[in-house]
């Protein structure tokens, strides 16, 4: 596994910036991959996959850690609003679950008073050893197989719209095959 500061410079030139939030990514993805033994993601991506809780800059930086991408199959995110990640290793069936505790934020106004919020933050969250930064937990998650990197399924088109479904998620309504939008779980309306 890199450095913290390499992986930090690392999410800096990926994300665009490095704030708080991506020095909490890089030490979350970290602390999750050594809990799981794994040492070098990069030799062992197709071991693992990562679920995230938040589209902030987190998770630009737990990606760039573990290398698992939402087209690899290997990133997952749930829209939680929290700070939050697990990691899962494939073959042993081992996950832990790693979140940022709420008081890291006080913790970095106490020990840098005289800097701004933003600063105080990133300098305390790569100081901080890591039961200070975050809460983990060992959990179990059910990967059906069909949501692994690698499934290979027939397409299924909708009866309704035509466009092709992959990876099971039609919805059979009356025994009529649909994908999700045109069975009313639309996150967009048509304007005509």
């Amino acid at each position: 596994m890199k450095t913290l500061d390499e992986y930090l410079d690392l999410a800096a030139q990926a994300h665009g910036h490095l704030c708080a939030g991506q020095v909490l990514g890089v030490r979350m993805a970290m602390l999750g991959l050594r809990e799981l033994g794994i040492e070098d993601p990069s030799l062992e991506r197709k071991r693992f996959v990562t679920y995230v809780e938040i589209d902030r800059c987190a998770t630009d930086a737990i990606a760039l850690v573990t290398g698992c991408r939402l087209g690899k199959r290997s990133l997952k995110f749930f829209d939680w609003g929290k700070m939050a990640a697990t990691f899962v290793d494939l073959p042993t069936g081992r996950a832990v679950r790693v979140v940022a505790r709420q008081d890291s934020k006080d913790r970095a106004r106490a020990m840098f008073p005289e800097l701004d919020k933003e600063q105080a933050q990133q300098k305390a969250y790569r100081a901080l050893p890591d039961d200070d930064l975050f809460e983990r937990q060992s959990v179990r998650v059910e990967i059906r197989p069909e949501d692994l990197p690698g499934y290979k399924a027939p397409r299924i088109v909708c009866e309704k719209c035509g466009e092709g479904i992959n990876f099971k998620r039609e919805i059979v309504v009356d025994g009529r095959t649909f994908c999700r939008a045109c069975a009313g779980a639309r996150y967009y309306a048509p304007l005509k």
